[in-house]
């Protein structure tokens, strides 16, 4: 799977892959990949199969599950010569960050999982994600996005950042229907996660936007409490994008995690 992506920063800088989330791009990760190539990191941005400008396979009725997408970013961590990497991901991307450090956890140095969920959908999200797919490949993006924009981002961000809110709906509306539905329908069977976050062994950073509507901060402290060795840093007055909403919160936390070093709000 060739996979559209940026490659920001020294080609000998620490490798630091990242996986944006549903229904978004890879522009998703633009502040902290400009922001952390500045400081001598290699960043890696893809646009995951069926988003952005990576192409999708098989018709409107196909499904890609999160152990595809995992492989897809491996193949492209190959093809770029990255032995192991940093690797973070955001919602749907923290999902699959948690299935290839659980498929291929020896190329795999450090986590970032930021606003993310370990654990199954109920039965009532998981039919609402199949019936999603099948409406938004009948009428497209546009009311979709319109709908979750307000739970996206904080109602801080949406009184403050308009160009927050442009991105973040831009981005949206113009994911294109077939990948997102293939991507909800895979998601809607992914496994429970929970059970292997005791299994990972590398320094994690978990960070969750105080007012995350879709996973609030008890689901980010699950996962602070499982895995051993983690970080867990709460983004005041951001929403389920804070990396976005408070770019420099975010980049400061991120970046004392890379170093080392104690990050203090």
């Amino acid at each position: 799977m060739n996979l559209a992506h940026d490659d920001l920063g020294p080609r000998d800088g620490r490798p630091v892959l990242l996986v944006h989330g549903h229904p978004f791009d890879r522009s998703l990760w633009r502040p902290q990949a400009e922001y952390l190539a500045e400081r001598g990191h290699r960043v890696v941005t893809p646009d995951l199969r069926g988003y952005g400008e990576s192409k999708t396979s098989g018709t409107t009725g196909t499904k890609t599950g999160l152990d595809a997408f995992a492989n897809d970013l491996v193949e492209l961590a190959d093809h770029l010569g990255l032995d192991r990497f940093v690797l973070g991901g955001l919602s749907m991307g923290g999902q699959i960050v948690m299935q290839l450090v659980e498929d291929h956890p020896d190329r795999v140095e450090a986590l970032l999982l930021a606003d993310t969920f370990a654990g199954l959908d109920t039965p009532e999200v998981k039919q609402a994600r199949i019936d999603t797919a099948a409406r938004i490949l009948e009428e497209g993006m546009a009311a979709y996005a319109d709908e979750l924009l307000p739970k996206m981002i904080s109602k801080r961000t949406r009184a403050t950042r308009p160009d927050v809110e442009a991105h973040v709906r831009r981005m949206m509306r113009d994911a294109p229907a077939g990948g997102a539905a293939a991507a909800l329908r895979g998601r809607a069977e992914r496994p429970d996660y929970t059970p292997t976050l005791t299994h990972i062994g590398v320094p994690t950073l978990v960070v969750v936007g105080s007012e995350d509507e879709f996973t609030p901060v008890a689901d980010a402290e699950l996962i602070h409490r499982e895995v051993a060795d983690s970080t867990l840093v709460v983004i005041e007055g951001a929403g389920h994008l804070p990396n976005l909403e408070r770019e420099t919160e975010f980049d400061d936390a991120l970046s004392a995690f890379l170093t080392g070093k104690r990050f203090t709000p």
